[in-house]
């Protein structure tokens, strides 16, 4: 099977399991992924270490404390390039999930489709956090809601749907104003 869309998404032979969204980092323990297609090697990634995912927590943390003050719209207009760089790689990625996951082409392409589709959904969504506002028996005075981020949103993909089911959670935590961690299943029955 021709692998080339791997070297056009950046995969190497090794790859760093923990990011920060600024910087990378490798503990030189690594999960090996092989395809169910040919039973070819992937790749590998880093597993992410105590020390490592505590760095990630605290950078999780700092992001917050500015991501959570951005407006909505500015939030989901970074949305927005996400789903465009779904889109501009959407059938190397494709690919990829059908590679790594044994799925047909059409399942690995509908699986990053999904996550362009709730992406302008997201988009569409920043601009809908909507509160209501309720008369009260007190004179003068009204109540009303008002949408506040949680914090961290932790995320852990299901095996066999490895990056749509992210996507549902993620984008709809981002443009509410919370910051996510992202874990793969350690349940990836292709790990030998």
């Amino acid at each position: 099977m021709d692998t080339s869309f791997l070297k056009n998404l950046g995969l190497q032979k090794t790859n760093a399991g923990t990011w920060t969204g600024q910087k990378s980092s490798d503990s030189k323990t690594y999960l090996s992924s092989y395809s169910p297609v040919d039973g070819k090697k992937i790749g590998s990634v880093s597993v992410t270490t105590k020390k490592e995912y505590e760095k990630v927590v605290n950078s999780a943390l700092k992001a917050f404390e500015t991501w959570r003050e951005m407006p909505a719209p500015k939030r989901g207009e970074i949305v927005r390039q996400y789903g465009e760089n779904l889109r501009k790689y959407k059938e190397p990625l494709g690919k990829l999930v059908s590679y790594e996951m044994g799925k047909s082409l059409q399942e690995g392409l509908g699986e990053v489709q999904e996550m362009i589709d709730i992406c302008d959904f997201a988009v569409g969504l920043s601009r809908q956090l909507y509160g209501l506002t309720m008369h009260s028996e007190r004179p003068k005075h009204r109540m009303y809601e008002q949408w506040h981020p949680l914090g961290i949103v932790g995320i852990i993909s299901a095996f066999n749907f490895p990056v749509a089911v992210w996507s549902w959670n993620a984008m709809i935590a981002i443009v509410c104003g919370d910051v996510c961690i992202w874990k793969a299943s350690e349940k990836h029955r292709f790990v030998r």
